[in-house]
């Protein structure tokens, strides 16, 4: 289930967005201030925040940044909302990493589409966090079936080509020596027993 977190300083707002969020399959909660949205961003991750840009105790576009600061893990995607929005908010919501903008009274149904791209973009950003990490952690590629071979020298004809050795780097790797990666543009081999 993904998890919406309402910050709106109108009670009739954040019920009404609970109601149809909860409605379409979403876990929402809600808070009707600053302090109150980043405390919960603390307790749980969020995927989406829909946040107020007038709140009593602070400009929504400060709370943004601080939500900005948050660990990649832990940050969700926000998107402002405001009954005093213009072009010139938008701009500066956006660059301050909002992604999106809503003006008040919302259209349920951009609402929603809203709602299901950023959490789309949330889970691709996660994911390609994943992926970094696991790739980064110096995962090598094991195996001797065809395509893992055709692989490895498409693989190696990209990374070398810089040296113009690309296919002896290839035939190498075939021959039963493996490749580290490139390091201030030149590619290293290692003699491995297989």
């Amino acid at each position: 289930m993904n998890h919406i977190l309402v910050v709106d300083d109108e009670a009739e707002i954040r019920n009404s967005l609970e109601e149809i969020l909860c409605e379409e399959g979403y876990g929402v909660a809600t808070a009707a201030t600053a302090a109150e949205a980043l405390v919960l961003l603390q307790d749980a991750p969020y995927d989406v925040v829909l946040l107020d840009i007038w709140l009593p105790d602070r400009d929504g576009m400060d709370v943004l940044a601080d939500m900005h600061k948050l660990a990649v893990e832990m940050r969700p995607e926000v998107v402002i909302i405001s009954g005093h929005g213009s072009i010139e908010a938008a701009v500066k919501a956006t660059k301050l990493g909002a992604y999106d903008f809503l003006e008040k009274p919302l259209s349920l149904d951009r609402t929603l589409i809203v709602l299901k791209n950023a959490v789309e973009a949330r889970r691709l950003r996660t994911e390609n966090l994943e992926f970094k990490k696991q790739f980064s952690a110096g995962v090598v590629l094991t195996g001797e079936s065809v395509p893992l071979k055709a692989l490895r020298k498409r693989t190696l004809r990209r990374s070398c080509s810089a040296t113009g050795t690309a296919r002896s780097r290839a035939d190498r790797w075939s021959s039963g020596e493996r490749w580290s990666a490139p390091t201030e543009e030149r590619c290293f081999w290692t003699k491995w027993a297989i």
